[in-house]
C-alpha cells in the first residue's frame, strides 16, 4: 500500500479519506437494520405464521431497494448537471435524517400498523440515499485518478462499505447478546453521518467533470455562442451504447443475488434447520463478513498488478461450478460449520463489479456517467432483490434447495457475458492485452 500512497497527491488522499469514512458510516447505518432484521422485524411487524413472516421479511428487505431507481434519476441528474460533490453531501445528510427517525420510532406494540409503514418509509429513504452515496464516491475517485492506481483506490470505497456492514453486524451482535440498546447505535450513526456531511463540503469538484464543462464553455465562448445552449453541445449529447449499459446491468445483478443468499437465506436456514436464535445467526454472519472483508483486501492489492477484468473472469470460473452443486451441499450438510463454509465461498468469490468498477464507468460518457451508473446500480438491485427474496420463498417451497439454481445459473451466465463485453472494449482501447 505504501507504493500507492507515494503516488497520491495530498488532495487525492484527503478525498479518499473523506469518501471512505462517509461510505463506511452510510453502510453502517444502512446495514444495521438489514442484519438486525431477525430482531427488529419482530418489533415493527405483526406476528404471523412462518410462511407469511417470510413474505413480510422479504418485503421489509426489498423496501430498501424498490424506490432506488427513482433516487438514481434524482441524484443522477444532480450529479451530472450540478456536480459529484453536491450529490455526495446531500445523500449523507439524508442518511443522517433517516437514522434519527429509526432511533426514535415507536414499535408495533406502541402504535400498531403505523410503525410498519413508518419503518418501511424510513428504509426507502435510506436505500435512496445510500445509492447516491456509493455511486458518487466511486465516480468521484474514478475521475481524480488514473489506472492502475485507480483500481485499488476505488476498491477502498468497496472495502469501506463492507467494513460498515461488518461493524453493523458487530453492533447487532452486541445488541442481541449483551442487551445493548439498538436505538443508541442509530443515534450514534446519525450524529457521525451529520459530521461527515459537513466535512464533505470541503471536497473539490472532480477534474473530469469540471474540466469537461470548462472546455465546452471555452469552445462556445470562442465561437460567440450563448452558454445557455450548453446542453445542446455534442459532448453533452454523447450517448452510451445500449449493449454496454445492458452488460453493466448484467454484472451489477451478481452482488445482490450473492448477498441475499449468503446472509438472508442462509440465516433462515440456520434458524429453521439448526434452531439458531437471532443473536446466533447474527454472530455467524459477522464471522462471514470478516471473510468477505479479507477477500476484498486481497483483491485490492491484486488489482494493482492484474487487470480487474481478468480477476472477474477468474472469480466467475470458480463461482459457476460451485453454484451448480450448492443445492446438493445444502441438502446434505449436517452442521452449521458446513453452512459457514458455503457462505464463505460465496463472499470470497462473489460476482460483483469490484475491482473493475472504474473500468465500467470510464466507458460511459462523463455527462451521462452518474445518471447511467446510478440508475443501473439501483434497478439491478431492485429487480434482483425482489426476484431473489420473494422468488426463493416459493422456489424453496416447491423445489427445495434446487430452486436456487433457477436464480443463480442465469445470473452467472449473464455476468460472464457482461465481463466479456467490457473485455472487448478494453482491448479495443488497448487497455488490456
Amino acid at each position: 500500500m505504501s507504493n500507492i500512497e507515494q503516488k497520491l497527491t495530498r488532495q487525492q488522499k484527503e478525498a479518499i479519506g473523506l469518501l471512505s469514512i462517509g461510505t463506511f458510516l452510510e453502510y453502517f447505518d444502512l446495514m444495521l437494520y438489514v442484519h438486525m432484521a431477525v430482531l427488529l422485524n419482530e418489533l415493527f411487524f405483526p406476528k404471523t405464521d412462518p410462511f407469511t413472516a417470510s413474505l413480510l421479511s422479504a418485503f421489509a428487505f426489498c423496501s430498501i431497494f424498490v424506490f432506488r431507481p427513482i433516487g438514481a434519476i434524482i441524484f443522477g441528474y444532480i450529479g451530472d448537471n450540478i456536480g459529484r460533490k453536491a450529490t455526495i453531501v446531500i445523500t449523507t445528510f439524508l442518511m443522517s435524517i433517516s437514522c434519527v427517525i429509526l432511533a426514535s420510532l415507536p414499535t408495533y406494540a406502541e402504535i400498531g400498523i403505523a410503525a410498519t409503514w413508518l419503518i418501511t418509509m424510513c428504509r426507502l429513504l435510506q436505500g435512496m440515499s445510500s445509492m447516491g452515496e456509493i455511486v458518487g464516491a466511486e465516480i468521484y475517485l474514478t475521475e481524480i485518478t488514473k489506472p492502475p492506481l485507480q483500481y485499488p483506490v476505488v476498491m477502498i470505497i468497496a472495502i469501506a462499505s463492507i467494513l460498515g456492514g461488518t461493524f453493523a453486524l458487530a453492533v447487532a451482535s452486541l445488541s442481541t447478546s449483551l442487551g445493548f440498546n439498538w436505538r443508541i447505535a442509530f443515534w450514534i450513526g446519525a450524529g457521525i453521518a451529520l459530521i461527515g456531511a459537513v466535512a464533505r463540503t470541503t471536497l473539490r469538484e472532480t477534474i473530469d467533470f469540471a474540466d469537461a464543462k470548462r472546455k465546452i464553455k471555452l469552445s462556445l465562448n470562442k465561437n460567440k455562442i450563448d452558454t445557455s445552449k450548453l446542453p445542446d453541445n455534442q459532448i453533452y449529447q454523447e450517448k452510451t451504447k445500449n449493449l454496454t449499459l445492458l452488460s453493466l446491468f448484467f454484472i451489477q445483478c451478481g452482488w445482490p443475488t450473492c448477498f441475499y443468499i449468503t446472509y438472508i437465506h442462509c440465516g433462515n436456514i440456520l434458524r429453521n434447520a439448526f434452531g439458531y436464535t437471532p443473536d446466533q445467526v447474527i454472530h455467524q454472519n459477522f464471522k462471514v463478513s470478516i471473510i468477505a472483508l479479507t477477500g476484498y483486501v486481497i483483491i485490492t492489492f491484486l488489482s494493482y498488478k492484474i487487470h480487474p477484468l481478468k480477476i472477474l473472469k477468474t472469480k466467475a470460473l470458480m463461482f459457476i461450478p460451485f453454484a451448480a452443486i450448492t443445492p446438493y451441499l445444502l441438502n446434505n450438510m449436517t452442521s452449521p460449520s458446513q453452512l459457514f463454509a458455503i457462505q464463505s465461498f460465496f463472499v470470497l468469490f462473489v460476482l460483483s463489479t469490484n475491482p473493475a468498477t472504474p473500468v465500467f464507468y470510464t466507458h460511459i460518457p462523463v455527462f451521462k456517467r452518474f445518471t447511467s451508473g446510478a440508475f443501473i446500480y439501483a434497478i439491478s438491485r431492485a429487480i434482483m432483490y425482489i426476484i431473489t427474496s420473494f422468488g426463493l420463498v416459493y422456489l424453496i417451497k416447491y423445489l427445495g434447495n434446487w430452486g436456487i439454481l433457477l436464480i443463480l445459473l442465469p445470473m452467472s451466465i449473464c455476468f460472464t457475458y457482461g465481463v466479456g463485453h467490457f473485455t472487448k472494449l478494453e482491448k479495443e482501447a488497448k487497455n488490456i492485452h
